[in-house]
């Protein structure tokens, strides 16, 4: 099978979340199950050097604006497809935001280019590769299916993965012809979404199958309160929704080679473990203790839910416990934990911002990592808590509630749990899951069963691709 990923980032080259993860180590889990994996990405500036090993192999005279063409290359185990238009991505800071902080004032004409490339490659303009089915992900691609809609002719099946429905691509109407839209696609059954042209709605309505990336969330879609107005259509294409829980990359994500550590360790030989805290007491400012260390390595937003554990805080460093934390976002929340890491001198210390090898050095040197999230597609820092021994707390939504085996009674009995769950998801029962937490790590032999314990759970990716590959022959077989 051939497969073409459409995607707006990708590890290690650009990343602002969780979906540069998975776009960069799933291919390489289908390729070990035979699969044929071509990424399709943006050249922002940071593939300047994978840009200029590649061989364009397509050229567009107009492409939304400007020249631009298709640039093949590999690079860290990827078979790379790079859209090179320098008029829509060659912006130097975040890849969706200006400097003023606000969405890029083209960001319709720059995604519908790469959906537009996406399905230009699915019709087979590449030249020797043609995709037999295309992986489009989040809305950035969500417009693949309508432009391969437009075609007269065979046309390869759409995969939708929703990574967060929270963001959709919503422009107004006026748009459409700008989009290259045809003005019929402007209907309920296509892109038109109260009003307005919506990618991500686009690409649910048009697509063969959908996925989403844990089975909880893929239920949770279907409410109302997770479904962000797209819980009705979801509902109707209940028979072709899938969750397929997200992995990690076991090579980057390993304890015992990371090179980001001050100290490898195992889960036979965890030691090294305490020399990594004490890397991170120093680094934020806090001071040496017996009690845990807590950490937060998170965007600082309403949905992260870190305006509750702002409540919590006298209760944590009260029980002696500490927290590191790593993050930007919100101003208000960035504030507010800065004036925290005074108020609580050497118990709470932040870092705003976002700094890769720290955040491995963190999930290594903490005790237990803190994710109280209103709602969570998967996660993908609770699986790196796991593979690192350091302990989940984590609110019982989305992929948080597939990944973590709560340390009630009987989980603790049955010598099962892996971390800590909580709901209903507010302060008072975040606080409550941090005290148990506490309480368990008072009890060396226990906190170091359930260590051991979450390092051996299986986070990798080789059940979800197979899972994937299910998806992908059944939509290849119609």
């Amino acid at each position: 099978m051939n497969l073409l990923f459409v995607a707006s980032e990708c590890t290690p080259f650009v990343k602002t979340g969780g979906l540069a993860d998975v776009i960069g180590a799933v291919p390489k889990a289908l390729a070990a199950l035979g699969v044929s994996v071509r990424v399709l990405i943006p050249s922002y500036p940071e593939l300047a050097s994978v840009l200029g090993s590649g061989k364009e192999v397509m050229g567009f005279d107009d492409l939304f604006g400007g020249p631009a063409r298709l640039v093949s290359a590999k690079a860290e185990g990827l078979e790379l497809v790079l859209l090179d238009a320098p008029h829509l991505f060659d912006r130097v800071g975040n890849i969706y935001l200006g400097p003023d902080g606000q969405d890029w004032p083209d960001n319709d004409l720059r995604f519908a280019a790469l959906s537009y490339a996406g399905a230009q490659i699915g019709l087979g303009l590449l030249g020797g590769w043609t995709p037999d089915v295309i992986n489009a992900h989040d809305w950035q691609a969500g417009l693949v299916p309508a432009y391969l809609a437009q075609h007269d002719g065979p046309v390869p099946p759409v995969v939708t993965t929703i990574h967060n429905i929270a963001f959709q691509g919503v422009f107004d109407a006026t748009r459409l012809s700008a989009l290259r839209l045809n003005a019929d696609q402007f209907t309920t059954q296509g892109v038109e979404y109260y009003g307005k042209v919506s990618f991500l709605k686009a690409a649910l309505a048009l697509s063969q199958k959908i996925t989403t990336v844990s089975p909880t969330y893929a239920a949770e879609l279907m409410l109302p309160e997770f479904g962000m107005g797209l819980d009705g259509l979801l509902r109707e294409r209940q028979a072709d929704l899938h969750g397929i829980l997200n992995g990690i990359d076991l090579d980057v994500w390993d304890p015992e080679t990371d090179p980001a550590l001050v100290a490898p360790y195992s889960a036979r030989s965890p030691k090294g473990k305490a020399r990594n805290r004490s890397e991170i007491e120093g680094r934020f400012g806090l001071t040496p203790g017996e009690g845990p260390l807590f950490c937060v390595i998170s965007r600082m937003t309403s949905q992260k839910g870190l305006d509750l554990l702002l409540d919590c805080l006298p209760a944590l460093v009260g029980q002696g416990g500490k927290l590191a934390v790593l993050g930007s976002g919100d101003r208000d929340l960035e504030r507010a934990y800065v004036k925290a890491s005074t108020q609580y001198a050497g118990a709470v210390g932040t870092i705003i911002g976002y700094d890769e090898d720290l955040s491995h050095l963190m999930q290594a040197g903490s005790d237990a990592i803190l994710i109280p999230s209103r709602f969570e597609p998967c996660g993908l820092t609770q699986l790196y808590g796991l593979r690192y021994g350091t302990l989940p707390v984590v609110a019982r939504t989305g992929g948080l509630a597939d990944t973590v085996i709560d340390a009630n009674d009987a989980a603790l009995a049955a010598d099962c749990a892996t971390g800590f769950q909580f709901a209903p998801i507010n302060a008072t029962m975040l606080g409550n899951a941090i005290s148990r937490a506490c309480a368990v790590h008072a009890q060396p032999k226990l906190w170091a069963a359930m260590m051991r314990r979450a390092m051996r759970h299986p986070v990798g990716w080789d059940v979800s691709a197979k899972a994937y590959l299910d998806v992908y022959q059944a939509v290849q077989k119609g």
